[in-house]
């Protein structure tokens, strides 16, 4: 199993999803998107897909730029730390209201 077997190169993703390299290269410099190079060809690797194809609708449909969408997700994060620490202290509760 080769180390590349899981990477998409940036070009295939540019041209499949109609974005500029310059959007990508923008993405990996704020840390939004790791990319990796490989014999001076870039790729991203294919976990990352999900969440880049939730960056490229924020930059087509809402005129997001790089700086924003990385505001957006930091505050998704937050959100979704904040909910796992709701849930843990729920748990938490539960043990003295069963008392």
């Amino acid at each position: 199993m080769t180390a590349t077997k899981y990477l998409i190169a940036t070009e295939t993703l540019c041209s499949q999803y109609e974005i500029e390299f310059s959007f990508v290269d923008a993405l990996h410099q704020i840390g939004l998107l790791r990319v990796e190079i490989i014999e001076q060809h870039r790729f991203i690797h294919q976990d990352q897909i999900a969440d880049f194809e939730k960056m490229i609708r924020l930059h087509h449909e809402l005129d997001v730029n790089p700086e924003g969408i990385d505001v957006i997700f930091n505050l998704l994060e937050k959100e979704r730390a904040l909910q796992s620490e709701i849930n843990s202290l729920k748990n938490r509760l539960r043990i003295y209201e069963n008392d």
